[in-house]
């Protein structure tokens, strides 16, 4: 056994996250821990990495076994280069000083086997959160580590990323690794996984075989079953109520057009760097773009004023939450009342029962499992920080919503809750843009499909449609 933890017991602020769990990593296995958000899995991996002491409980390594993390929030520095981050802290050394070619070309080389193109010398920064993540993959492998975690690393990972780090986990077993791997993607636990250890409410609720049905994971993981994993219930679609036309910005998308009527769900498709977050963030006004314009019912939104297009009934929920989505020094309650913060002020004063009231009837309507309304947001799971960002601007009932990756690294009976409150916007009229890297999820939710490649709609695809069609324009090339 390369790993032996027993009996583990650990609190925060009055709540148990974690009651008397047993977990063990074999050499050259992989061992899923699977679970709801808030359910105990990160913890358990802080424990098992030395960051949190247990309340209760012994855990155990066999001699000499090192252990390296690839946490799911990012340990990157942001302005350092690839390569700086790759060797942080262990930099090559020649003469006493750092040999930045010798670093350069091991840089290189890890990005290789990662799949990732991108130059050593760029900006962190700079690359998307799905690249971001795989630069974090390939610090972990050069670790050479007898246990690697890696928790929730595919969550921002197009299928072609998931299938090239799944490639890796495999040889890596085959080399008496002991991996212990958390997703949230059922099909990939079926792929890899030796064994699945399923926690809910802080306990180990049944060890699972290699080749357990998806069926039995959700039903130890939920306690209850999900009949319908993309329950979208579709409207007849009413008038436009965002039109995007022509947006350019030099090097980053071209000519990009779209719209969205009441009622619909459209969803934007397409590879890491095909320019979907770029185009959302301008529309919404984060990011500058150079021509084009913008619409909500029938408005024009002014280019980068993030204030106008909040007023004309548009909303961004980002695909980086912890960066761009919360507020992490604040609580829970002043989180779920940001947007809403103005509007419902009474004679130019915060209305704070007010607040406090929608506040808790959000974060119970999306079970945000949390200790009260005052507990630090910091302190909850990275998916019920995501519950927040979605209940934040649920709470200022937008004509347009646009969710970049709303369910990333969200457990499946989460997901299903997201989808239903989807519906339930449609259903009252409003509009949904969905931009996802997960296709299931973008072709069982979506009423139409906006294909983006290089930086321009490649394409538009109805309801229905497969993941062939989707990756065949994905993947199209235009000329120069």
């Amino acid at each position: 056994m390369l790993l032996s933890a027993r009996n583990i017991t650990k609190s925060f602020t009055g709540v148990k996250a974690l009651d008397g769990v047993d977990f063990d990593v074999r050499p050259g296995e992989v061992h899923v821990l699977l679970g709801e958000n808030g359910a105990g899995k990160s913890t358990l991996v802080k424990v098992l990495a030395g960051v949190h002491s247990p309340d209760r409980g012994t855990v155990e390594r066999s001699a000499g076994t090192r252990l390296a993390v690839i946490h799911q929030e990012l340990t990157l520095v942001p302005r350092l280069s690839v390569a700086e981050n790759l060797y942080l802290g262990r930099p090559p050394r020649r003469f006493g000083i750092v040999d930045k070619a010798r670093m350069r070309q091991g840089a290189k080389r890890l990005l290789d086997r990662v799949g990732l193109s991108v130059d050593p010398d760029t900006a962190v920064e700079d690359l998307g959160i799905a690249q971001q993540q795989m630069v974090e993959i390939a610090r972990a492998l050069d670790l050479d580590a007898q246990v690697l975690v890696l928790d929730e690393p595919t969550a921002v990972l197009t299928g072609t990323e998931t299938d090239r780090l799944l490639d890796i986990m495999a040889d890596l077993r085959g080399q008496g690794v002991g991996l212990v791997f958390i997703t949230h993607h059922l099909d990939e636990i079926r792929r890899i996984a030796d064994r699945v250890t399923v926690l809910r409410d802080g306990r180990s609720v049944g060890v699972l075989p290699r080749g357990a049905s998806v069926r039995r994971m959700i039903e130890l993981m939920v306690g209850r079953t999900i009949s319908e994993q993309y329950p979208r219930r579709r409207q007849d679609p009413g008038e436009v109520l965002l039109k995007v036309d022509g947006l350019t910005r030099d090097g980053a998308f071209h000519d990009v057009s779209f719209h969205v009527r009441a009622g619909e769900v459209v969803g934007v498709a397409g590879l890491v760097g095909a320019g979907r977050t770029e185009v959302v963030r301008a529309a919404f006004g984060v990011d500058r773009y150079d021509s084009g314009r913008v619409e909500v019912a029938g408005e024009p939104v002014p280019r980068h004023d993030v204030r106008a297009a909040v007023r004309a009934g548009l909303g961004l929920v980002p695909e980086d939450r912890k960066g761009q989505g919360l507020v992490l020094t604040s609580t829970v309650g002043d989180n779920l009342g940001l947007v809403t913060l103005r509007s419902t002020a009474r004679a130019g004063l915060v209305d704070r029962r007010g607040q406090r009231e929608r506040a808790r009837g959000m974060a119970e309507a999306l079970r945000v499992k949390t200790s009260g309304l005052d507990q630090p947001v910091r302190e909850l799971s990275g998916g019920n920080q995501q519950k927040v960002v979605i209940g934040k601007w649920l709470l200022a009932d937008p004509k347009v919503l646009v969710l970049d990756e709303p369910t990333r690294g969200v457990d499946v009976g989460a997901k299903v809750e997201i989808y239903e409150l989807v519906n339930r916007m449609t259903a009252a009229g409003r509009a949904v843009l969905l931009v996802s890297s997960d296709l299931p999820e973008v072709i069982g939710m979506s009423d139409r499909i906006v294909v983006m490649a290089h930086g321009r709609v490649a394409g538009e695809l109805p309801a229905g449609t497969t993941q062939d069609k989707v990756m065949a324009l994905a993947v199209q090339e235009f000329p120069a």
